[in-house]
């Protein structure tokens, strides 16, 4: 069941499963555009047999509501950290995807009391220092025009990598149900907070959680080789790539993306693959 909470000056919808378990709960941060209910089933099940799992609408998106106030990273960070405490939660394990994964760097940096580990998918610290699309794949994120089969169909390419989707009959049929709305206005100003966050790199050997990153070898929304820059700059961190996987890796191999997390925060051994930078 959707429940609402005031946060600062919106509010915000989630979600929680697990709630029986005990233990450090999980917060999961979507990215770009991105819902609650945009979360393979089978990942956040998974989680949630042996510990809450928790999932929102970041500012605007869904059935979280917005105002006039700017959009940035600073400020869904703040949104974030609102969240924890307005539910309690004085401990967490962080999961960000994408633009979730800038909230969860800010969100260790500014609050590490906050993080118990720290989990990054398809992420980049920002800034000069990292690993920036082509334009042509910027101008496709941000192309709000035609119909919704154009849409749907520019998302796939940057999520997916050509010869999956080649292989694939029906991507759509990676995605659970979307049935919460989604505001044009909103997904530009989150495109802006995008291309206006300064990035972390400098502050990253200040992060103190357990880190885990994992990111697809054919990603071409944030290039791989962003995952290991992060890794390099964070004590103890674990890399790991999906062969074969595109920004949205954990779609193509959900089953094989819930085993390395569960074992990461379970405290057990994480074997990355072989390969790399």
């Amino acid at each position: 069941m959707i429940e609402r909470v005031p946060v600062a000056d919106i509010e915000i919808a989630y979600r929680i499963f697990g709630e029986g378990q005990g233990g450090i709960p999980l917060l999961m941060i979507q990215g770009y555009g991105g819902l609650m209910e945009m979360w393979p089933p089978a990942i956040v099940e998974a989680l949630a047999r042996t510990r809450p799992v928790i999932i929102f609408d970041n500012r605007g998106m869904g059935y979280s509501t917005s105002s006039d106030r700017d959009y940035s990273i600073e400020r869904f960070t703040d949104d974030t950290h609102a969240l924890l405490d307005v539910l309690h939660i004085d401990r967490a394990h962080v999961l960000g995807w994408s633009m979730g994964s800038y909230i969860a760097q800010e969100l260790a940096l500014r609050h590490p009391e906050q993080v118990e580990k720290l989990i990054l998918l398809s992420a980049s610290c920002g800034g000069a220092e990292a690993v920036w699309p082509d334009e042509a794949v910027w101008r496709r994120l941000v192309d709000l025009s035609g119909t919704l089969e154009e849409r749907i169909r520019r998302m796939f390419e940057n999520l997916f990598p050509t010869d999956w989707l080649r292989a694939t009959p029906d991507p759509m049929q990676v995605f659970p149900p979307i049935n919460a709305p989604i505001d044009d206005r909103n997904l530009m100003r989150q495109a802006q907070a995008l291309q206006e966050w300064p990035g972390v790199c400098r502050r990253l050997p200040e992060i103190v959680a357990q880190t885990l990153l994992m990111t697809g070898t054919e990603d071409v929304v944030i290039p791989a080789r962003n995952a290991w820059i992060i890794g390099e700059h964070i004590a103890g961190a674990s890399v790991i790539q999906i062969k074969g996987g595109g920004h949205g890796f954990f779609y193509q191999s959900p089953e094989q993306t819930a085993s390395y997390l569960a074992a990461f925060l379970d405290g057990e051994q994480v074997h990355p693959e072989p390969g790399g930078f």
